[in-house]
């Protein structure tokens, strides 16, 4: 149970950054949002706020932003239609009601003759109850249109999507990726403030409590200045003194709280990968420094990184097949085992898998948002977009392929795992 309790909060955690990017980045662009959602498949949770609809989906496989535009909008309302208008205290129109309209006894009823909802947002049409005289009707920006009683807002061309900039439209879609980088960024701060940098001072970090160092006397915090008198100027130097003398006795010239003391220690045999080495029980010294932990989440994350596009190299040199590759289900396992290590390396494993979502969605493949921003290169090429059927069709094919390879995946986890 806490296997899958830590994958969700994983996977969410993951998702919901993700998502919040596309988020932010649409709203400060001034496009409508009309959903956000983590997962996929029926809903579970329903809650709106101001004009997004904040969804919680059955299927924790990743997550939505419905964004105004994307979609074909909204219903078109013909000549001839028989419409309820209401209207808000400006005396503009902020619900249109297209049918079950005697629920709504305080409607007009207008018989359409003309309608843009989009650009002039303006009804043109006969009320029933004015002699049929032809009026015109000004629309809030923000209205709803009620159909089978579920209101959904208008969407002005301008709160559209496709009516944004390139660069508007750019970081809409960049802002995803981008988030997942910014979240493991921050979770290796994180684990750096709590656990510390490890630096390269001679001085004895943790000592355990089975080990040389201990029945010898030495405690975590001692400077060591010279191991058989030869000077220390690092931990690096320390390290490589003791592995090479295992059940040798090593005189230690320590200074502890500003005194200086000579501890004789003998460190212990230990044979890894066929080659003896000496240890004597004691962790590198680590260094709790809000600068140094901000070193260290660049590092950690550009490492990993530069990890990442390895592996991707080598799969697409063949050095490694598509059995390799891991989906949700060799992520569950993998976070098992993780997650019997303790807290931080489960942290570290998040962070990791956090710029492997961000990488993966920023290939150029049609469906994700690589393969989006590399739409959006060439019509920064062209100087005008690709048509949008053309472009639906191509992300619905990699959508259809995506999909094909997520059950390959999932399929050759579950044999590698459980069969």
């Amino acid at each position: 149970m806490s296997t899958v309790i830590a994958f969700i909060v994983i996977f969410g955690a993951l998702v919901f950054f993700h998502e919040l990017g596309h988020f932010v980045f649409a709203k400060r662009a001034g496009i409508l949002c009309r959903e956000f959602a983590i997962g996929m498949g029926p809903k579970v949770f329903t809650h709106k706020k101001g004009e997004t609809t904040y969804t919680i989906r059955l299927l924790p496989i990743g997550g939505f932003v419905r964004m105004a535009g994307e979609d074909p909008e909204m219903v078109e309302i013909k000549p001839g239609y028989r419409i309820g208008l209401m209207f808000d205290k400006q005396d503009k129109v902020n619900k249109i009601i297209l049918n079950n309209k005697e629920k709504y006894p305080k409607a007009r009823i207008v018989e359409v003759e003309y309608a843009d909802i989009e650009k002039d947002l303006i009804i043109k049409g006969y009320p029933e109850d004015e002699n049929e005289s032809l009026q015109t009707f000004l629309i809030d920006p923000k209205a709803a249109i009620v159909e089978n009683g579920i209101e959904s807002q208008i969407a002005p061309i301008d709160r559209q999507f496709g009516s944004k900039t390139l660069p508007q439209r750019f970081m809409a879609i960049f802002a995803g990726p981008m988030m997942n980088f910014v979240l493991a960024f921050v979770v290796f701060i994180i684990i750096a403030l709590l656990q510390g940098v490890p630096s390269n001072d001679p001085k004895l970090g943790v000592i355990t409590p089975d080990g040389a160092a201990k029945s010898a006397g030495l405690q975590q915090g001692d400077i060591v200045q010279s191991i058989n008198g030869s000077e220390i100027s690092s931990w690096t130097d320390v390290v490589e003194i003791i592995r090479k003398s295992p059940n040798h006795k090593l005189d230690f010239s320590i200074v502890r709280n500003g005194q200086e003391k000579d501890i004789q220690v003998t460190p212990l045999e230990k044979t890894v990968d066929g080659e003896k080495m000496g240890i004597i029980g004691v962790y590198s010294p680590v260094e709790k420094s809000p600068v140094q932990a901000v070193k260290s989440g660049f590092t950690e994350t550009y490492f990993w990184t530069k990890q990442i596009f390895v592996m991707l190299g080598k799969l697409v040199t063949g050095q490694f097949s598509i059995d390799a590759l891991s989906g949700p289900v060799g992520i569950y396992k993998s976070t098992d085992e993780v997650a019997k290590s303790g807290i931080y390396y489960l942290m570290k494993w998040a962070g990791i898998l956090s710029i492997n979502l961000g990488i993966m969605n920023l290939l150029p493949i049609p469906a994700l948002d690589g393969g989006r921003l590399m739409f959006f290169a060439v019509e920064a090429v062209r100087g005008k977009p690709i048509d949008r059927q053309k472009e639906g069709m191509v992300h619905f094919i990699g959508f259809a392929l995506l999909m094909l390879l997520m059950l390959v995946v999932t399929w050759n986890d579950i044999q590698r795992f459980f069969l």
